[in-house]
């Protein structure tokens, strides 16, 4: 008997937008409770969006491609017994040609749509005062685009220019975002100062990527996971003054108990063993004597995480990273560190992970020694303060201290490096936390049973 709006969820920690990849329900549609409705799509995982009620889509406020802002309303939902009066919205097809505004007759999965005469709201991610309408050359932009525009001083005839990635070719805010990004000529501090003469007529073109004559070059647009993940990364470095420490560790005892243990690990836990459950075991103590690590900054305000929840960096056959949580790290043993690791990794290759599997994160690991790599400096995953880095194990001769003396063998030897926020962890204790994590793989016990 009500009108509920359907509310774009938060899906992450430092997530604050997501794109509608799709609508799988259109105006005037029933819908069930916890019926899918839309898809949508941030920089960590793809996420279908339920029902909360069950009632029939009164209204759709946002186009597929559009980025939307986290707690604005995507939609209303008539529940049963509502009277409902059906808008016409940006996402809804229709068969035959629009009129004016976007508006037709017609109908809606053979329901009978009586359309209002008044012009139907469209949405957009950031309010606005300036109307949505089409340029002279007949192109649609969005309010915000045009304001971006009218900011940066781009002109109608170059925002005519500009590629839209957005349905049938509109543009996006990222779009004009990267474009002004993009423009080596834009003055962005001061006006163009106007020539006192009439400048020469001389045609003069703004410059333009280098194009290959011998046709050897391909260009390849990314992907929006791509895209997300460039966005995320330079956003990091732009936070926070990264600092990377590094030291060197002996994991002989490790090695030599996991090719002990890990057939009969299989054997009797149906599961693999591999080196990231130890590397995470060891991180974890080392929180616990370093609290000041699992934190995150908000302006002026240190937030200590009582949580230990350890992100794991995994790499997708997409050749994209996504990094699921291992959450209360601290609670488990060796064997249900497993568990999760490899749970989490075999969802994330099967694109099956949850919003809540990659939330929470309190620090990250990330495995370079996976790619033969000896070493790594990681770019924090905000809004964290540090990620540590493993690098390739090999054997190396190295100096091992006896009763006998110092004698030369050969070790398995392990770089880990450690990239921390300057703003609050300082050197003193972004090194003694990572030599705190080489300390214990050195104790690791190499005689606990399984």
């Amino acid at each position: 008997m009500a009108q509920i709006d359907l509310i774009m969820p938060k899906m992450g920690e430092s997530i604050m937008e997501a794109t509608i990849l799709k609508w799988v329900k259109n105006v005037g549609d029933t819908v069930e409770m916890d019926e899918t409705i839309l898809e949508i799509a941030t920089d960590k995982v793809d996420s279908e969006v339920p029902s909360p009620v069950a009632g029939t889509i009164a209204k759709i406020l946002f186009e597929e491609n559009d980025v939307v802002e986290v707690g604005k309303t995507v939609a209303i939902i008539a529940t049963e017994g509502e009277e409902i009066t059906v808008d016409v919205t940006p996402s809804v097809k229709v068969d035959e040609a629009p009129s004016v505004n976007g508006q037709s007759n017609g109908t809606t999965n053979g329901n009978e749509i009586k359309t209002p005469q008044p012009e139907p709201v469209f949405a957009v991610a950031e309010s606005t005062t300036t109307n949505a309408k089409t340029s002279e050359s007949g192109r649609f932009y969005s309010p915000l685009v045009r304001n971006i525009a009218k900011k940066e001083g781009i002109r109608p005839e170059e925002l005519d220019t500009v590629s839209g990635s957005g349905l049938h070719g509109r543009v996006t805010k990222r779009d004009i975002i990267a474009y002004v990004e993009e423009r080596p000529y834009l003055q962005k501090s001061a006006p163009v100062a106007q020539p006192a003469a009439p400048a020469p007529k001389t045609a003069v073109s703004s410059p333009k990527p280098t194009q290959s004559v011998s046709g050897g070059t391909e260009i390849v647009e990314m992907d929006r996971m791509r895209k997300l993940i460039a966005d995320h990364m330079v956003m990091s470095k732009r936070t926070s003054p990264h600092v990377t420490s590094f030291v060197e560790v002996d994991v002989t005892n490790l090695v030599n108990w996991r090719n002990k243990v890990k057939g009969p690990f299989q054997q009797k836990y149906g599961q693999k063993i591999t080196f990231t459950p130890m590397f995470v075991e060891a991180v974890v103590k080392a929180l616990r004597d370093f609290p000041m690590v699992n934190i995150s900054v908000d302006g002026n305000n240190l937030i200590v995480k009582k949580d230990f929840n350890i992100g794991m960096a995994t790499a997708l056959p997409s050749g994209n990273l996504i990094v699921p949580v291992i959450k209360n790290a601290d609670e488990k043993n060796l064997l249900g560190i497993t568990k999760s690791v490899n749970d989490l990794a075999n969802r994330a290759r099967q694109n099956k992970l949850k919003p809540e599997d990659i939330q929470g994160g309190t620090f990250t690991l990330t495995n370079v020694g996976t790619f033969g790599n000896v070493m790594g400096t990681p770019i924090i995953n905000q809004p964290q303060v540090a990620i540590m880095a493993t690098g390739a194990i090999r054997k190396k001769p190295a100096v091992v201290e006896t009763e006998y003396g110092d004698l030369i063998a050969v070790r398995q030897m392990c770089f880990l490096s450690l990239s921390y926020d300057h703003r609050v962890v300082d050197g003193f204790l972004g090194g003694s936390f990572l030599r705190r994590v080489g300390d214990y793989l050195e104790q690791f016990d190499h005689t606990q049973e399984i």
